[in-house]
């Protein structure tokens, strides 16, 4: 049985008929590629993500809301993320 309070439950796609089904794929199919094009156009948002999942798996910290506060409020990030990204371009040329 899936946790209702965890966000998640069981789709139930025998609810729809063909044409509400083929809107729904339609619709993922269009969502992924818009989210694709977003991520290829913001190289700052994977530099984020892998370095805030490299620290998360380098320290294991017991309290992981208040190390992902910690983490995505930290002042220096924007610089330290602005300097990843030229560190990328340079390497790239």
């Amino acid at each position: 049985m899936v946790d209702v309070g965890s966000g998640l439950e069981i789709s139930d796609f025998g609810a729809l008929n063909g044409g509400q089904r083929m809107k729904l794929l339609n619709f993922k199919i269009n969502t992924k590629i818009d989210n694709e094009k977003y991520l290829r156009s913001h190289k700052e948002v994977a530099l984020l993500l892998s370095g805030f999942l490299r620290e998360v798996l380098l320290q294991r910290p017991e309290k992981i809301q208040e190390f992902a506060a910690d983490y995505f409020t930290n002042p220096e990030l924007p610089k330290k993320i602005q300097q990843q990204l030229m560190e990328k371009m340079n390497r790239s040329v």
